[in-house]
């Protein structure tokens, strides 16, 4: 099972890649939670709405996953995001046409092959720094 949930949660990055929220019902049932820095998102309407917010501001957003391991019940993925912020949101205010570069891990929790469960981190503070919304240390 650890090679099949590997793959789900590898293939979840699609959602973003191919810029379709859409895909995230293909991928989680209906009670899911997304445990983000920013708080938590449960169900499909609050993670079209993240998405959708995210790729509103980088447009051009793509996803490399570097790596994935398994065990049990649960898979890590370690990834990389690239984008330009080209569109304005709450958070990060007016497009700034700057190119940014984001690294992350989430962990997947799975129940009858099903991601239930995912924490995430990144690191938000290079994020800001990377638009000129943070001073550089």
């Amino acid at each position: 099972m650890s090679e099949e949930n590997k793959e789900k949660a590898r293939r979840t990055w699609e959602i973003v890649n191919q810029h379709n929220p859409d895909l995230i019902e293909e991928f989680y049932p209906p009670d899911f939670v997304w445990h983000e820095p920013e708080g938590d998102i449960r169900g499909y309407e609050q993670a079209r709405q993240f998405v959708s917010s995210f790729l509103g501001a980088f447009p051009d957003l793509n996803i490399t996953v570097d790596d994935v391991i398994g065990e049990g019940d649960k898979v890590v993925s370690r990834y990389t995001i690239r984008g330009t912020h080209q569109g304005e949101t709450e958070d990060l205010g007016p497009p700034t046409g700057k190119q940014v570069e984001l690294r992350g891990i989430i962990i997947h929790r799975f129940e009858d092959g099903n991601i239930v469960e995912e924490w995430e981190v990144y690191d938000n503070l290079s994020l800001l720094q990377q638009l000129g919304l943070a001073p550089e240390q």
